[in-house]
């Protein structure tokens, strides 16, 4: 077991290299940004949006690296860490679980309670749970080198209050946070960190593109800030679990949605 040094705990953004699944569109996009400003070298992984991923590459070439992969094969998230560490000659020791593979919030077309299948429930959680695990199994030996690793899950605020109860991606994003916290016991050890960030509503995602204002402003009526969360402030709390001033804290759900769910 590599002992974790006070030093390794202090790694600044800028010396972190930092792979965001799903990195090239919508809020992935927005956590790509965030890291690149802060100067840290990105692996920009997608899966069909390379002209996103390769823009992204075009506006910071110094530092960000495009790498197709699809995260629900073991094999492909190898290579792209692979690919990683030979683009930077080192291996990324931040991740961002971000990647949502083929799901759409269609409201009222979502499967109900009488209509929801195992097909639905085992596809979701491909992408939400054996995904992110895959991710981070293949990223632990480069943290380990490092003696400092910090994982970041997206979640969601949907299965605290359920405002459209999409019941295949809610119970996969629980079965992550029960994962982000039986994570956080096991690497703590080591120095690598474990933690979700959970958002609701963004505005505006390719996700949420085809949301109704009339939704929008209800939602930001419900809130204390009175406003829906931005993919650029939910970037920012995942920066901050990436951040040295975040280094005591494992296991935990941040939710980011301004104040409509009380964590």
């Amino acid at each position: 077991m590599t002992t974790p040094t006070a030093s390794a705990e202090q790694t600044a953004l800028a010396d972190q290299i930092v792979l965001v699944t799903g990195g090239a569109r919508g809020l992935g996009a927005a956590i790509s940004r965030a890291f690149l400003d802060a100067g840290a070298r990105v692996v920009i992984n997608y899966r069909s949006s390379e002209e996103a991923a390769q823009a992204l590459v075009e506006e910071f070439p110094e530092r960000a690296f495009a790498v197709a992969a699809d995260v629900r094969d073991a094999e492909q998230v190898r290579g792209l860490v692979d690919a990683a560490r030979e683009h930077f000659g080192a291996a990324p020791t931040t991740v961002v679980n971000n990647a949502l593979v083929d799901f759409v919030f269609n409201g009222d077309a979502r499967p109900k309670a009488d209509e929801l299948s195992s097909a639905d429930l085992t596809a979701q959680f491909a992408g939400s749970v054996e995904a992110p695990v895959q991710v981070i199994q293949a990223a632990l030996p480069g943290m380990r080198e490092a003696g400092f690793g910090r994982v970041i899950n997206i979640g969601t605020n949907l299965f605290q209050h359920p405002v459209v109860p999409y019941h295949d991606y809610t119970a996969t994003k629980a079965a992550l946070l029960s994962l982000t916290r039986t994570f956080a016991d096991d690497l703590g050890p080591e120095g690598i960190t474990v933690n979700m960030v959970s958002g609701g509503l963004l505005r505006t995602t390719d996700a949420s593109a085809a949301t109704p204002e009339e939704v929008f402003d209800g939602i930001a009526g419900a809130t204390p800030l009175r406003t829906v969360t931005t993919p650029e402030q939910l970037a920012d709390a995942v920066l901050f679990f990436a951040h040295p001033w975040s280094r005591g804290v494992t296991g935990q759900n941040l939710i980011v949605d301004g104040g409509l769910v009380k964590g």
